[in-house]
């Protein structure tokens, strides 16, 4: 029995013989079947192909991303405090080396994760560190491994520890989330928010999808609401989804000029 790992989303399934017949993340409208067709891999041949850069993106947070790209390609990012280290997001592969790179950095306490496209191995993660994993109760449909380490939380926001808190924004999926974690570097504080809002190339600006990959724009009053959600808080930087794929300084005053940037776009062009 294998737990496979659809190849374009990068998700891992329950143990089965033979791969499953389809991936329901991928037929969603969000995502997409690749273009050679539904295709699967496992854990030990990622492993044996590929290996996780890990770096640093400023004192206490690190990156974590695969080598060569893999499915979706996001890297996670490891949230370090004095009271335990939450992993942001998540991928596909775990290795040995990765196992021994963490643990140095402190292990893993819990994991938090912004949408279903970036579950990926999440059980194999939460097992290798003993980690629970925070997952909006809105998107329970999209877990395709269920495991007794997934925690869903209801609500709009769930404080964690040392300030950090989950920030449900919705948009991109109905249970959307951030994370606000206030004691970055720079005492701005900082949102990490994989693509719920998307960091775009013009790093000075983000947007809101809601299909990236098949350019499907999120409705005008759900880009309010995820405005809306993260308006308390303060934050200078944003992280995204990727390597480099971040708002660098005045990123609250960025989401609110992206918004309404985003939001006359839409205006102009409706019927």
């Amino acid at each position: 029995m294998t737990h496979f790992i659809c190849k374009t989303c990068g998700t891992q399934f329950p143990a089965t013989a033979v791969p499953p017949a389809n991936c329901p993340i991928c037929e969603d409208e969000r995502q997409y079947i690749g273009w050679e067709g539904q295709q699967w891999t496992t854990l030990a041949e990622l492993q044996s192909t590929h290996h996780n850069k890990i770096e640093d993106e400023e004192p206490n947070l690190t990156g974590i991303g695969t080598v060569p790209n893999f499915a979706i390609a996001q890297r996670a990012l490891l949230v370090q405090t004095p009271q335990g280290n939450l992993l942001w997001d998540c991928i596909s592969l775990l290795d040995d080396e990765t196992k021994t790179a963490v643990t140095e950095f402190g292990g893993i306490d819990a994991i938090a994760i912004s949408h279903p496209h970036y579950y990926s191995s999440m059980i194999e993660w939460a097992h290798a560190f003993d980690a629970a994993i925070y997952l909006h109760a809105a998107d329970q449909q999209w877990v395709m491994r269920p495991d007794p380490a997934i925690q869903f939380w209801e609500g709009e926001t769930k404080t964690l520890w040392d300030g950090l808190t989950l920030i449900r924004g919705g948009g991109h999926f109905a249970g959307g989330t951030m994370l606000h974690w206030p004691a970055d570097a720079s005492g701005a504080g900082a949102l990490l928010t994989g693509d719920i809002i998307q960091v775009v190339s013009d790093r000075r600006w983000v947007s809101f999808m809601y299909s990236y990959p098949n350019y499907i724009p999120l409705p005008i009053k759900k880009a309010r609401e995820i405005v809306t959600a993260v308006s308390p808080y303060s934050f200078d930087r944003i992280y995204g989804a990727w390597w480099d794929r971040i708002v660098k300084s005045g990123a609250k005053t960025a989401v609110t000029r992206s918004a309404e940037r985003y939001i006359a776009a839409l205006s102009t062009y409706r019927p």
